[in-house]
Formats: C-alpha cells, structure tokens, sequence
C-alpha cells in the first residue's frame, strides 16, 4: 500500500471494559478499522489515567483491574480517517478522540 506523506493520526481514549457485539470495543474497533483498510492501528493499555468522571484508575501490584484506560491509535489519509470517526462516535458511549496531522515517513512490509 502506498501512502501520501501526509496522513491523520487518532487517538481513541476508552476504557479496558467497554465492549461491543461481546468483544472488548478496542478490539471491535480494530477489527472494524482493518475491515475499511486502514493503512494501520494500534492498542496501548494505560497503567493508570483518568477521563471525564475524574475517577483514577490504576493497576495494583496485586490487583488486576479491567477499567484501566485503553488508547487505539490509527493512522492513514485524512478521508479515511474521518470515516472511521464517524463510525468510533457511533459505538463509543464514554470516551474521547484526539486527532492531528502525521507526516508519515516510513510505512512498508516485507511482502513490499
């Protein structure tokens, strides 16, 4: 796949435990972005964050907590990228999405 050199990146801020269709949103997310060909999307989880209801949530060093905060990153052109929005804001009930512009720099695999 061949990409412009600028690109959109977001960033998608949920928690571990939201789900949808019975799977964890993230993953429904990620699964939904490879399914509109999005060039690429990644799933960080937090070890500690707070959002809107300003409520800390932190793994312990014993504890195994499912609200720890999740971000999914995903980059691509800006009109794909708007499209994916559109669709994130439909499923997200709790939650927030940065954008901004990338200059992509490198983006190949090994089948290139």
């Amino acid at each position: 796949m061949v990409l412009m050199e600028e690109g959109c990146q977001i960033r998608i801020f949920i928690k571990e435990s939201d789900q949808k269709e019975g799977i964890p949103l993230y993953e429904w997310l990620v699964r939904e972005a490879m399914k509109q060909g999005i060039a690429g999307a990644t799933v960080l989880r937090g070890v500690e964050g707070f959002g809107a209801a300003h409520q800390i949530n932190k793994a312990g060093m014993f504890e195994f907590p499912t609200d720890l905060p999740v971000i999914i990153e995903v980059v691509d052109m800006p009109e794909k990228i708007e499209k994916f929005i559109s669709l994130a804001e439909q499923v997200i009930t709790e939650g927030a999405i940065t954008s901004e512009k990338v200059h992509i720099r490198l983006y190949r695999n090994k089948s290139s």
